[in-house]
């Protein structure tokens, strides 16, 4: 059981209440340490790290507020439950406030008791989860920061930087591969929220039918497969910033729902009519031309005003071409992993000229193929993939007609210099090339 592992401090000076949930949290597979001297908390925290504790309010000679401020103190990441009594409900909401995780209201049953346990447990978890989630990014910071030295770039990065404090929407455009996740996480690094989560959400890879309760969370019972209540990810991301990306892709009655959450802060979980409060700042993403869906009719007009609040548009490596040399050398430092690896001319010479139709996660991927091949440390061309050497050479004889269509739009997109120029050369609309583009994954 994943509670195995789980250390939970008790603290109550009423001896039954100790007894029943140790009891409890013993026949739950946690590990599980009794005080019933409030003084004696201290001690305990110096000597044992904990990963929640339930508290009782009213206690003497300390009381459950003064416990949890040593808690808080000595431990932060511990979540602390606070056991209050009928009638001491306005006690128990001022506890929350000052940074109880929930309260448990006496008295209590057994079976009630271990609902209750297993699911502060789970949200303990998730918030571990967010932790270690925020130290994977602070740890990479220093070699994943955006790289260029394009001077229209780094004036859409600074605008980044100058907002990053601000509560205001963001809306990142840019085509597959140009790093606006990169620029997300920039901007909630820099922000007032930093210490807070940064929560992801692909709203292209979560079907239909379950992005409303994976934004939002439902309660149990409110359709099949809904066995216990969940958080969506905006509580989740409760206090920081989610991003969501390709929103383009949510669906007219989940936009509906979002557009409520930037306008007044709160939902309601699937299944449930009672609103819950959020305080989360909202960055967005796309590949595609929203103002082509503004005119579609499939991306709602007042949802496009509200995230577009602060848009930033990242260009394709392809119109930022003295960033390639440098995104060369910054990949092979990534993954030479301390050796010395030597780029021949001829080879930084195909890979300057090719187009990147995936933008920068396209090259990152060739330069660690080609660091994998080069067991010597030199990369030569024979390193490279044949789409990089001789794009679209393969005979088209041998070729499906589907797989024609797409060599030819892809050679067409890597020598166009924009989208307009690539649907003009194909004779067809911008719309008509997106949803190509996404067919074929280019």
């Amino acid at each position: 059981m994943a509670q195995d592992q789980g250390h939970i401090l008790v603290v109550d000076d009423e001896k039954h209440v100790l007894s029943t949930v140790g009891i409890c949290l013993d026949s739950l597979g946690f590990k599980t340490t009794l005080c019933s001297k409030p003084q004696e908390v201290m001690a305990l925290l110096r000597n044992e790290a904990f990963d929640m504790a339930f508290v009782d309010l009213k206690m003497s000679p300390l009381d459950g507020m003064e416990i949890m401020a040593e808690i808080k103190l000595h431990a932060p990441a511990t979540s602390v439950i606070m056991m209050t009594a009928h009638g001491s409900i306005d006690n128990a909401v001022e506890a929350i406030k000052r940074g109880a995780d929930f309260y448990l209201q006496k008295p209590f049953n057994f079976e009630e008791l271990r609902i209750f346990v297993l699911n502060a447990w789970e949200h303990y978890l998730l918030r571990r989860e967010v932790r270690e989630l925020r130290k994977q990014v602070a740890a990479t910071t220093g070699s994943d920061d955006f790289i260029t030295r394009n001077r229209d770039m780094l004036s859409q990065l600074d605008l980044a930087t100058r907002v990053s404090d601000s509560a205001m929407s963001v809306l990142i455009e840019g085509e597959s591969g140009t790093g606006k996740e990169l620029v997300a996480q920039q901007i909630h690094r820099k922000s007032i929220r930093s210490d807070k989560p940064f929560v992801k959400v692909n709203c292209a890879a979560i079907p239909e039918q379950l992005l409303e309760s994976e934004l939002f969370g439902h309660i149990r019972g409110s359709f099949t497969g809904a066995v216990k209540d969940r958080q969506g990810r905006f509580e989740i991301a409760d206090g920081g910033t989610i991003f969501l990306d390709e929103v383009a892709e949510i669906p007219p009655s989940t936009q509906v729902k979002l557009l409520r959450v930037l306008q007044s802060k709160e939902f309601e979980r699937v299944g449930e009519s009672t609103p819950r409060k959020v305080d989360v700042r909202v960055i967005a993403a796309t590949n595609r031309d929203l103002d082509e869906a503004l005119k579609e009719g499939t991306f709602r007009q007042d949802l496009f005003y509200r995230l577009n609040a602060i848009r930033i548009k990242l260009l394709p490596l392809r119109e930022r071409p003295e960033d390639i040399p440098i995104l060369i050398q910054h990949f092979i430092r990534k993954f030479a992993e301390g050796r010395d690896y030597n780029l021949l001319p001829e080879a930084e010479k195909v890979l300057r000229a090719y187009r990147w139709s995936g933008n920068v996660r396209e090259l990152e991927n060739v330069v660690q193929r080609a660091i994998l091949l080069a067991s010597n440390g030199v990369i030569d061309v024979i390193h490279l993939p044949d789409e990089v050497k001789n794009a679209g050479e393969r005979p088209a004889q041998s070729l499906s007609l589907e797989e024609v269509e797409k060599t030819h739009i892809k050679r067409v997109l890597q020598h166009a210099k924009d989208y307009d120029e690539a649907a003009t050369i194909l004779g067809i609309d911008r719309a008509t090339l997106w949803k190509k583009r996404k067919k074929f994954n280019l």
